[in-house]
């Protein structure tokens, strides 16, 4: 796996890759959802790429970015036994030199939830997604389900802008007890990781209801939100549309329902796409194989 650290060498390196050329973005602090973008990603491209930088854009002032999980010798070495050809990791002042002043707005899909509660997160994120993507330039990107708003603000901006990538949002990956996997669990303290689970059976709750036919929101959302578990406490749980992400008033499928429940100072992220009546989860990527070029692949 070559490890390479600036825009221009990346571009250069990506260019000699077989494709189609898979690409997966991170922060670090890799765990089994990220393993298994890549994994997925190496399954449908000849050649893959992945990238580890914490993006300052993306935090708020009372956000934790210094203190954000950073293992980049334990990451470097996950991504080459998954099979990961070019790692690239950027500095903060290669990407942001002093005179950087560039940013992308998305509009009204990034104001709602997450953007209200994160102002400038999601213009952090379209602005280093895009200049990501203009330095490795891959057949396709891989992202998780579990930041779903993300993935809808990432694909808005890649269709709004005429990139030439495919976006796959691939299901999220759980524990056990089926909490998200995220970097940020490793915050939770014995009694918050214990509680963490019922925010998944509360979402489950609500697109079953959904799935049954029944259309009061209230009522749905109210039982579900009794479910959580102390100490957590909800940020928000709704039910929005995949399109506008506003919630959904009347509800019509499909749907995605919504959360984030906070343990402390840490913010858990999770949600569940409710399908339409032709059964296609809204934003999630169904899994395809892309024929590998029979030829061996660049390391």
């Amino acid at each position: 796996m070559q490890i390479v650290r600036t825009p221009g060498s990346a571009r250069a390196i990506a260019r000699t890759l077989l494709r189609p050329v898979g690409f997966v973005p991170t922060m670090g602090a890799l765990h089994d959802g990220h393993l298994a973008l890549v994994d997925r990603a190496r399954r449908e491209n000849t050649s893959v790429v992945a990238s580890i930088f914490v993006n300052p854009l993306q935090f708020g002032p009372t956000e934790d970015f210094e203190k954000y999980p950073r293992a980049f010798a334990r990451d470097a070495e996950l991504l080459e036994a998954h099979g990961v050809d070019v790692l690239y990791a950027p500095a903060v002042e290669r990407m942001y030199p002093p005179t950087f002043a560039t940013s992308i707005s998305i509009g009204p899909l990034a104001e709602s939830f997450e953007g209200a509660r994160r102002p400038g997160h999601f213009a952090g994120v379209a602005t280093v997604v895009a200049k990501l993507l203009h330095a490795i330039e891959p057949t396709s990107l891989y992202l998780g389900q579990k930041d779903i708003q993300q993935a809808a603000v990432v694909r808005a901006m890649v269709r709004d802008l005429d990139m030439a990538t495919n976006v796959v949002v691939a299901p999220t990956v759980r524990e056990v007890d089926g909490l998200a996997r995220s970097s940020r669990n490793v915050y939770l303290n014995a009694t918050q990781r214990a509680a963490a689970p019922s925010i998944f059976r509360a979402l489950s709750f609500v697109a079953e209801e959904l799935l049954r036919g029944e259309r009061n929101a209230p009522r749905i959302l109210a039982a579900a939100r009794a479910m959580l578990e102390a100490p957590l406490v909800w940020d928000y749980l709704d039910i929005v549309d995949p399109l506008t992400f506003a919630a959904c008033d009347p509800i019509v499928l499909p749907a995605i329902v919504v959360a984030v429940a906070k343990a402390g100072v840490t913010r858990l992220l999770d949600n569940v796409p409710v399908a339409g009546a032709d059964g296609v989860l809204p934003l999630v990527s169904m899994e395809r194989v892309i024929p590998l070029v029979s030829q061996a692949r660049v390391r």
